[in-house]
């Protein structure tokens, strides 16, 4: 029984030390363009925003203010929420919010200077959509700000997490977040990857729309979709003609919160997508936000657009997530039963199995992989059970 104990253990030895940890292969180009991929900060932290300021954080700072939502809500993913002690009106879907400080004043694009001030904050987050004017002013009054850059891409808000990160002392939660990004829209590429692309209409309300150059439009294409206003030459936010609609004949028309449903003209009902009932809405917070949880919103298109390729996809991320739990939890019963020193099963494999289990991952591992992984299981058994 010792004999074939070991032999067991050494076969899942060999398994483990072949499968990489999860979320550590796909996607990730993003984060190694951002320069964010270390676990743990350091201080201070030197970087030109959007302003083309050199900001200077000279340690972690434990009051940190966001301008608008997608900067809140990045803070929440990343973990740092306990830091926030001022966000604008818009942020509050995110629990917690009504204790804090509302420092708008009027609309997303205005702050009340005067409140932020009032906070003493550390560190003030600037999205793109704050004016070059308020952010001066807010320095004038002695505050840190800094102010990100125009997001086109979900690569950008890869990148623009990973920052808040460093610029907040949670590069641990913002690596893991960004990870986790990874990880799912990797399930969506593959469920994508050799399917046609239907036709979308992306609809703001009123016939506006996303076009070229914004990351709306770019999240439509990682979720599988030909975005009508690329296709019509459109650029940033715009309004787009019923001639065009008509021509471009969308087959799916996808309304970005509760104001922005389709106009229900001739034009648009007349549309495959308004008559065969391909309309979906997705929560705005999940797409007009560059933050992590535009995930959300690309998932859910992705199965709108595919979706038995998008199920075929996700069974097999999920297959590969209970083969290596199964296998962490055989690792455990080993640990216990084999006859080796204690010091050993436990420092080999106990770090092993805390790498592999616990998270979601859709892409291939470098060595091994899911299928070897299989393949060495099975030695396993047949191991155990020969006499």
């Amino acid at each position: 029984m010792s004999q074939k104990v070991t032999s067991v253990f050494a076969v899942l030895l060999l398994l483990f030390a072949g499968v990489a940890p999860v979320g550590a292969v796909s996607g990730a180009s993003a984060a190694d363009a951002s320069g964010a991929t270390q676990a743990s900060c350091s201080f201070p932290v030197d970087s030109t925003d959007a302003t083309g300021t050199e900001i200077t954080v000279e340690q972690k700072p434990e009051r940190v203010v966001t301008l608008a939502p997608s900067a809140a809500q990045t803070m929440w993913e990343i973990g740092g929420q306990s830091q926030v002690v001022g966000v604008s009106q818009y942020a509050s879907y995110l629990e917690g919010t009504d204790s804090l400080t509302n420092v708008s004043a009027g609309g997303q694009q205005f702050v009340n200077v005067e409140k932020v001030v009032s906070t003493e904050a550390d560190l003030v987050l600037a999205p793109n959509v704050i004016p070059n004017e308020t952010v001066q002013k807010l320095r004038d009054a002695g505050l840190t700000v800094y102010k990100f850059g125009y997001a086109t891409s979900v690569e950008d808000i890869y990148a623009k997490t990973e920052l808040t990160g460093e610029l907040t002392g949670n590069c641990e939660g913002a690596t893991e977040t960004v990870s986790w990004m990874q990880d799912r829209i990797g399930t969506v590429s593959e469920a994508v990857e050799n399917s046609e692309r239907p036709v979308v209409f992306i609809s703001q309300g009123a016939g506006w729309t996303a076009g070229e150059g914004t990351f709306i439009s770019n999240m439509v294409e990682v979720a599988g979709g030909s975005n009508v206003a690329t296709e019509a030459n459109i650029s940033g936010y715009g309004k787009i003609s019923e001639e065009v609609i008509v021509k471009q004949n969308p087959e799916w028309i996808v309304q970005l919160g509760a104001f922005g449903a389709y106009p229900k003209t001739e034009a648009y009902n007349g549309t495959d997508a308004v008559k065969q009932g391909n309309v979906i809405t997705v929560s705005n917070e999940n797409v007009s936000q560059p933050g992590p949880r535009v995930v959300y919103a690309i998932t859910k298109m992705a199965e709108a657009f595919h979706p038995e390729a998008y199920a075929e996809a996700n069974a097999t991320t999920t297959e590969a997530n209970a083969t290596t739990t199964e296998a962490a939890e055989m690792t455990t019963q080993v640990e216990t039963t084999t006859e080796a020193p204690e010091t050993t099963t436990e420092g080999a494999m106990q770090d092993e199995s805390e790498t592999t289990t616990g998270s979601e991952s859709s892409g291939g591992t470098p060595g091994f992989g899911v299928p070897a992984a299989l393949t060495a299981l099975a030695g396993a058994a047949l191991l155990a059970r020969r006499d």
